[in-house]
């Protein structure tokens, strides 16, 4: 296989990888816009204490942490907000750092940078229960997709059957049930509703191992406790490439190994009724929310759609008169785990936060030692988003204890990425230098080959017979610069799925005022109106990609133009070239600062290393040394 071949077989891998995973990937069903509630029907308790709060009120409790503020409603007792505290010099406890989007959310739309929404009733230092106001940003919603106007009003409002933790029936009734809080303290809530049907009493604490971003819940059901669902609730939307990708999955024990399964996203609603969840997980890829019965494992379980219509995201703030991201385009996605029927008691612990390695760990480390449920394997839900996915994962995994360690001894991700970079290209020398080997012995035989060409246009059998001799003769084997590069491409397909996946680099900085997370497109400046294919940022890091591109194409020229005049199939490999470097310019333009460091500098010292074999060969004789 020639030069040209090669170079288009691995162009179009690439390509189609890339258009897979980052232009085309499964996206959610597109939906009818639908109107959006003026006004919330809910009401919010005055300043009267909870004790006097009207009996079909709703009304809000919150237990915070370090880690996160947990928004209790009286409507079903169950989590309305889930937000996140944001790490700053007053959190440092937090691994959440803020993000763009977070600062155009809190500069342009602050009415929708108030955590809660709602005034809500606290515990104060003192063990009495207060009522407190809004504060502003410090914050992400992780479940939360209520929209406010400017004037304060709500636009939009989560339903209660969509909160999280709420217990509803199978037809949904009950969703909306008021519950009284009967108990409050600084690390637990207990609320209490009694219908006709049932008793149901809800116990929520956080637990007194070092495990964040997780709280215990207790239920007890008096009375009919037949076809009752448990709801994980609705995370907000995620971007991860520029792409919206939720993951629903659960884990189930398959003989003596346990397993994560990964299920289709459905387009309305779906029951499996087979399987017993150890845990079901729904996530928007860096974030996500984790239900775990401690006892009772049950058959079952269900996963909804709804659509993004009617539980508009923030994302739909930015850039709205533009219409830049369509509410309609981000639906939303539910996991439901049945209750017993006839149990008196379920416990559940659930986790709601960032989808890392590490922390997942000691959470699970940290549980493992409680008397009730062991190791609850949440670190089995992270996973690595891509097309190849399945083979790139086990060198993903190893690429991220790499970069891990680069980080330890740097202190920065970004040059964490340049130094895994260079030491992948060591890994892979010999694979490279045998490519490189066979691609320049291609170049010196090319002239002899074009002369056989054109010496036989008449009869191409003879001339592909004489040129296969002329490989056997000079010892050139043209398919073997293939096969390097199929034995790389695991390596670099999982150094791709891990930089667009790894949750440190979420919100990670390298430079500041330019590549400030290293999750997303740098930045260098910005305007108002959007413009086709560029929006309304600009991204110098895939220029420099094209620049690095560009001066590896005209020093692969310089090399061929030392072994005497241009033949045409030269020519060809030189303006396939140049269209590599435009098509992966353009590709690369809306990739993460990450993904375009890692090709820059890849770029970069694969000239260095293709300068120095060349030198080498020239140097033993025209390529005729072992590299």
């Amino acid at each position: 296989m020639d030069r040209r071949s090669l170079a288009f077989v691995f162009t179009l891998t690439i390509t189609l990888f890339f258009i897979h995973n980052y232009i085309f990937s499964p996206t959610p069903q597109q939906m009818p816009v639908k109107e959006i509630v003026a006004e919330a029907s809910s009401s919010v308790v005055s300043t009267s204490l909870p004790a006097q709060a009207q009996k079909n009120s709703e009304s809000y409790y919150v237990l915070e942490n370090g880690y996160q503020q947990l928004v209790f409603s009286t409507r079903g007792a169950a989590l309305a907000e889930i937000n996140l505290v944001l790490n700053s010099e007053e959190n440092p406890d937090s691994i959440v750092k803020p993000i763009g989007f977070d600062k155009d959310i809190l500069q342009d739309h602050p009415e929708n940078a108030l955590f809660p929404n709602y005034p809500y009733f606290v515990v104060d230092e003192n063990g009495k229960v207060i009522k407190k106001e809004p504060t502003k940003g410090g914050y992400m919603p992780l479940l939360r997709r209520n929209l406010r106007s400017e004037n304060g009003s709500t636009t939009s409002i989560v339903p209660a059957k969509h909160y999280a933790l709420n217990v509803i029936s199978e037809d949904k009734n009950g969703s909306e049930m008021i519950f009284q809080m009967k108990k409050m303290t600084k690390n637990s809530i207990e609320f209490e509703s009694v219908s006709s049907q049932r008793k149901i009493t809800k116990i929520f604490s956080f637990p007194q191992e070092n495990a964040p971003y997780t709280v215990n819940l207790e239920i007890k059901v008096e009375g009919d406790s037949s076809n009752l669902w448990v709801t994980s609730g609705i995370t907000e939307v995620e971007l991860i490439s520029g792409s919206y990708s939720p993951l629903l999955q659960y884990l189930f024990s398959q003989g003596q190994k346990l397993k994560t399964e990964k299920i289709s996203l459905p387009k309305d609603s779906v029951t499996y009724g087979s399987s017993i969840p150890l845990w079901i997980s729904a996530s928007n890829g860096f974030f996500g929310t984790i239900i775990d019965p401690i006892q009772d494992k049950m058959a079952g379980f269900q996963a909804i759609q709804v659509p993004g219509a009617d539980i508009p995201t923030r994302l739909s703030l930015i850039d709205a008169k533009y219409d830049q991201y369509p509410a309609k385009n981000y639906p939303g996605y539910e996991m439901l785990l049945p209750y017993k029927k006839g149990s008196k008691g379920m416990n559940l612990r659930f986790y709601a936060g960032p989808y890392d390695d590490v922390l997942l760990k000691q959470v699970d480390t940290a549980l493992s030692s409680t008397s009730l449920g062991g190791n609850p394997q949440f670190s089995s839900a992270i996973t690595y988003h891509g097309w190849f996915s399945f083979i790139s994962e086990p060198f993903a995994k190893f690429l991220f204890v790499l970069i891990q360690f680069f980080y330890k001894i740097t202190s920065s991700w970004g040059i964490a990425i340049i130094l895994l970079t260079l030491v992948l290209r060591i890994m892979l020398y010999p694979l490279n230098a045998w490519s490189f080997k066979s691609m320049y012995r291609m170049q010196m035989i090319s002239p002899k080959v074009t002369l056989i060409q054109n010496k036989h246009k008449k009869d191409p059998k003879k001339a592909q017979l004489e040129i296969m001799q002329l490989y056997k003769d000079e010892k050139v084997n043209p398919f073997s610069g293939c096969f390097p590069i199929l034995i790389q491409m695991p390596f670099l397909i999982g150094m791709f799925d891990l930089l667009k996946s790894a949750f440190p680099l979420r919100g990670a900085s390298f430079i500041p005022g330019w590549i400030t997370n290293l999750s997303a497109p740098d930045v260098l400046f910005s305007w108002n109106y959007p413009i086709i294919f560029f929006g309304t940022d600009f991204h110098l890091l895939p220029f420099l990609l094209g620049l690095s591109m560009f001066i590896q194409q005209k020093f692969n020229q310089m090399s061929q133009a030392n072994k005497g005049p241009v033949t045409e199939q030269q020519k060809q490999q030189q303006s396939m070239g140049n269209v590599m470097t435009i098509v992966f310019t353009v590709m690369f333009y809306h990739f993460p600062s990450g993904l375009n460091i890692y090709w820059l500098f890849s770029t970069l010292f694969g000239i260095l290393q293709q300068w120095y074999m060349t030198y080498r060969w020239q140097r033993a004789g025209m390529g005729r040394v072992r590299p």
